[in-house]
C-alpha cells in the first residue's frame, strides 16, 4: 500500500470517527434530521437511477425501431430494384 493510499484511509477513518462522535453527541431531532437527509439522498439517488433506467430504455426501443424502418425500407428498395432489373429482362430477352 503506497503513502497516499495509507493518509487517504487514514483521513477517512478519522472523518468517519468524527462523524460517528458528532452524530452521538446530537440531540433526538438533530438525529432526525440526518436520518431524514440520508432518506432524502437515498430517494433522489434511486428516482435518478429510474430516470437514467428510463432513458436507456427508450434509447433502446428507438433504436430497434430505426433499425426496423431502415431494413423495411432496404427491403422494399431491393425487390424493387429486383422488379425493374427482372421486368427489363424479360422486354430485352423475350
Amino acid at each position: 500500500m503506497g503513502k497516499n493510499t495509507r493518509n487517504g484511509l487514514l483521513a477517512l477513518l478519522g472523518m468517519g470517527a468524527l462523524a460517528f462522535w458528532k452524530y452521538k453527541n446530537m440531540s433526538p431531532d438533530e438525529k432526525q434530521n440526518v436520518k431524514d437527509q440520508f432518506e432524502n439522498a437515498k430517494k433522489n439517488i434511486s428516482n435518478a437511477g429510474k430516470d437514467i433506467q428510463d432513458t436507456i430504455n427508450d434509447k433502446i426501443h428507438h433504436t430497434k425501431s430505426d433499425a426496423k424502418e431502415a431494413y423495411a425500407k432496404a427491403k422494399d428498395k431491393a425487390e424493387d430494384t429486383y422488379e425493374n432489373i427482372k421486368d427489363d429482362a424479360n422486354r430485352n430477352f423475350s
